[in-house]
């Protein structure tokens, strides 16, 4: 008996009662389905926090667009925010000391600077009625965010940068942009104003002059303040720099500084005298542009000295963009510059060739296009009669070889003086203008997003990452420009 009692004694202390169990069992199984409502409800927060990425926001509805939606990487949300990526804190990037020279005179900004004051133009003349407030309210940077992809807050005396997204853009057009934003920072700290603006990443102007007094009418409602890549002599959108000109890595083309020295280097290899004697263009028709189809028909060398070439950037992605080298692309005495859906990034590709520029009417203006002088730094052509127009160019061209080469190469000198240094002043002296009309103090909404380096680069995948780097500003060594006299 006592062996038989002292066996049960041990069984029970080695085996707990069933009922012990079946407790322990309920609780590990409520655990997992509390852990497991935990995770999904993390990952749905963070599927819902809006990135630069644009992967939860639908494309914008006024330019529809192919967009590849679905969860993101739901705990990059949280890995890339500025609490994470940018901890340890960055150190703010301090100006290097002025050179011996400083007070030697500062540079003059180039010519088209001076359109920054035209864009502006509404707002101050509302600023100057109002005794020097009200140009940029609240009101009016509300109605803007109609037609804005997202809005940009920059305070902290320039320090801090937050992003707003309400619209996916197409690509990496967002990163890019607030990436652009950040190396300004970099690049001119403590002179960046604190700024509130709204920003459309799409390639077509919204603000008609008509409807907001542009057509004469002084009871038309003030133009809200909307910032995007271009504008038009019919629209008030402000023109700021396109995002390539930090790399456009769907297309492979390499931030601005670096595409520029192999363009150029491309168009050494062939002297002039060498170049195929006919106009050129490689691009996408497919963009529903009646000017691009209308071109398709200039292909002619014989009929109209002209050849033309349809680009297709999915077969040259899978290829490796081994036949879209734009530094290949300068082999021939003109280059045609078409328009596309709307405003084209591809213009000061096609001028740094040094190959006379034939611009077949062009609708759009970006920021630095205001710097073209026709038959200076670039020759036009007509939209009506085109292919007579490109004909009538290329024969002029080869009938006075020597003032059609300087044509090309004025444009080349444009576009070599419109180096990344040029670039940041226009941004500095752009915002710098705008921020002095606002009426009140920048704040980024509760639902913006704040956005550094190291979050933007925790984002990116490896080949934006690539650009990104190779794209990052220092501090400037000199005073920006001054900007053109009034």
């Amino acid at each position: 008996m006592g062996t038989a009692e002292g066996g049960g004694r041990g069984r029970g202390a080695r085996y707990p009662p069933l009922s012990a169990l079946v407790v322990s069992a309920i609780a590990a199984f409520s655990a997992v389905i509390v852990l497991a409502v935990v995770h999904s409800a993390y990952d749905d927060a963070m599927s819902r926090t809006r990135t630069l990425l644009g992967h939860n926001l639908e494309p914008t509805p006024w330019h529809p667009f192919p967009h590849a939606k679905g969860r993101p990487p739901a705990r990059a949300a949280l890995r890339c925010a500025p609490t994470v990526a940018c901890l340890p804190p960055l150190s703010r990037p301090q100006p290097p000391p002025l050179p011996a020279n400083a007070s030697s005179p500062r540079r003059q900004c180039p010519s088209y600077f001076g359109a920054i004051r035209r864009d502006l133009e509404p707002w101050r003349r509302r600023a100057a009625a109002s005794g020097g407030g009200g140009g940029v309210t609240r009101e009016l940077l509300d109605a803007a965010r109609r037609r804005a992809s997202m809005r940009v807050t920059i305070t902290g005396g320039g320090t801090r940068l937050h992003v707003d997204m309400y619209y996916a853009c197409v690509q990496s057009r967002a990163l890019f942009t607030a990436w652009s934003l950040l190396q300004l920072m970099r690049r001119h700290p403590g002179r960046v104003p604190d700024v509130d603006l709204m920003f459309d990443c799409m390639d077509r102007p919204a603000v008609n002059r008509t409807e907001h007094g542009g057509g004469g009418d002084p009871a038309a409602p003030p133009p809200p303040p909307l910032f995007r890549y271009c504008t038009t002599r019919d629209h008030f959108d402000i023109p700021f720099p396109d995002w390539s000109f930090w790399g456009w890595p769907e297309t492979n083309i390499e931030p601005w500084s670096r595409e520029f020295k192999s363009i150029k280097l491309g168009a050494k290899a062939t002297r002039w005298v060498d170049r195929v004697p006919t106009a050129y263009w490689k691009g996408n028709p497919d963009v529903a542009s009646p000017l691009r189809e209308a071109l398709l028909g200039c292909n002619d060398t014989a009929l109209w000295r002209a050849e033309i070439m349809r680009q297709n950037w999915t077969d040259e992605a899978k290829a490796g963009y081994q036949h879209s080298k734009l530094s290949s692309q300068c082999t021939h005495r003109y280059k045609i510059y078409a328009e596309g859906f709307a405003w084209s990034v591809s213009l000061k590709y096609i001028l740094s060739c040094g190959s006379m520029a034939l611009l077949i009417d062009p609708q759009y203006e970006d920021f630095f296009s205001r710097g073209l002088e026709p038959r200076v730094n670039y020759w036009p052509v007509g939209r009506v009669g085109m292919c007579e127009s490109i004909r009538d160019a290329v024969d002029w061209g080869n009938a006075n070889p020597a003032e059609a080469e300087r044509v090309g190469r004025r444009g080349q000198r444009l576009m070599q003086d419109l180096s990344m240094p040029a670039v940041y002043d226009y941004m500095l002296h752009l915002l710098t203008e705008y921020a002095a009309l606002m009426d009140f103090s920048p704040a980024p909404p509760p639902t913006a997003q704040e956005v550094c380096e190291g979050s933007v680069l925790c984002l990116a995948d490896d080949k934006q990452r690539r650009f990104l780097e190779a794209s990052a500003a220092e501090p400037a060594v000199d005073e920006p420009c001054v900007m053109p006299p009034e």
